[in-house]
């Protein structure tokens, strides 16, 4: 398994041959659609998610609104073998696999052995599973203690049971950098791509919706406590109070260039370029690393600030944070200088599976040449000077930022470019 420890951009030698990677294959379990089109319909309606909490009583909780998949049965997406074995994150997370891969149109048992792999991101794993499990221990004993719970609770273990179930038996690993994650995985995906693999699953899906991980998210101090739907979760606006958590993220197949192009694959888009960065220590003064990463990225793209059509933002709903996040984008692009959107207003932030969902609405929006709008928004920060796309915009787009934050300092910023705007070869 892989975890993110220093601040990089690209690892590959200057002047080396870099295969393209673009996209193949998407699937989502989110809080406003199950499956890619119910989700990206939803999103462009700006039909959100966010409800009271079904998954337990939170009546007790300051903290009462969650982003969760509706209508999912494990049972009619997941061996009924599996069931026992997996947390309800693992479930979601084998279901958009699945989706993603028949989509892409690629069959693993066709591809050269050792040749296809699997990275995901994760926060803290199946906390649902393992909050059962210790209730068992400590009302039963050990006895009564699953035998799955030695690794269902464990953050890898996305990418175990989808490597296993499609028999993806590459390079696999897991990135662990909270809502980075989604985007840091892509790249590691490529790193893979790069050292000769065709294809990589990839992305991120998550939650932790029950008492043990509603707690430890309240720990953080920065979940909304508002009660009303229409009012929890406003990043970017006057009255931002926090971030409403929830569950689900996107998969998504990330495929060297020349062999999609070798068995007529359709492309979503192409992964142009990517970096990371790290913020300041606490007390240690200095700017955060968001802008210095977006700018990174499009550095390693080979484009500039005019090239971006849409900035799909991080967009924390901490008013300080919303704060440097326009400041960033500010610096980078100029007042108003590009559209600004947040379409995870709808779902509530996912953790890890937030910012591949955020990948996932920008290829689709490259696709449809459509911004997905930022909901509830009314009363816009003024002095941040973004261009918020409030309700869905046409284009023309070829080419998106996405951006992404962790808890701890995390940086990730990730650039989409449309099929018909490929970078050069070489990029």
């Amino acid at each position: 398994m892989t975890t993110q420890t220093a601040e990089r951009t690209a690892d590959v030698r200057p002047g080396a041959a870099r295969p393209t990677a673009v996209f193949t294959g998407i699937g989502v379990t989110a809080p406003n659609g199950l499956g890619t089109e119910a989700w990206w319909r939803a999103t462009l309606a700006g039909e959100s998610g966010i409800r009271p909490v079904s998954r337990f009583d939170a009546t007790g909780y300051p903290a009462r609104l969650a982003g969760e998949v509706p209508g999912f049965d494990a049972a009619e997406h997941i061996p009924s073998r599996l069931l026992p074995q997996t947390d309800h994150m693992t479930r979601l997370a084998l279901t958009a696999a699945k989706e993603a891969l028949e989509d892409s149109g690629a069959d693993p048992a066709e591809l050269p052995e050792y040749s296809a792999g699997v990275v995901t991101a994760a926060s803290a794993g199946g906390f649902e599973f393992g909050q059962r499990e210790l209730q068992a221990l400590c009302a039963k004993g050990g006895q009564h203690v699953s035998a799955y719970q030695s690794y269902a609770w464990f953050y890898a273990v996305n990418t175990g049971q989808i490597s296993i179930r499609h028999k993806l038996r590459g390079p696999s690993g897991v990135l662990v950098t909270e809502q980075a994650g989604g985007l840091d995985a892509v790249a590691q995906a490529r790193r893979q791509l790069r050292k000769g693999s065709r294809l990589i699953v990839t992305g991120g899906v998550d939650g932790a919706i029950c008492p043990w991980g509603w707690t430890a998210q309240l720990a953080g101090g920065r979940m909304s406590t508002v009660a009303d739907p229409a009012r929890a979760f406003l990043p970017f606006d006057t009255r931002a109070a926090g971030y409403v958590a929830g569950e689900g993220g996107a998969i998504l197949v990330l495929e060297d260039a020349a062999a999609a192009r070798e068995r007529g694959a359709r492309v979503y888009g192409h992964l142009a370029g990517y970096a990371a960065t790290f913020d300041p220590a606490p007390g240690r003064g200095g700017e955060p690393g968001l802008g210095r990463c977006a700018g990174l990225a499009l550095n390693e793209a080979g484009l500039t600030p005019a090239d971006v059509d849409v900035v799909f933002a991080d967009a924390s709903g901490v008013p300080e944070l919303d704060r440097q996040e326009a400041a960033a984008l500010g610096a980078l692009f100029g007042p108003r200088g590009v559209p600004v959107t947040a379409p995870k207003t709808m779902t509530g932030r996912l953790s890890a599976g937030g910012a591949s969902l955020d990948l996932a609405a920008a290829l689709l929006s490259l696709r449809d040449q459509v911004v997905p709008p930022t909901v509830n928004v009314t009363d816009p920060v003024e002095a941040d000077g973004l261009d918020l796309v409030t309700q869905a915009r046409r284009g023309p787009l070829r080419t998106a930022l996405v951006l992404a934050r962790g808890t701890g300092g995390f940086n990730a910023a990730a650039v989409v470019t449309a099929e018909d705007n490929p970078p050069a070869a070489t990029a």
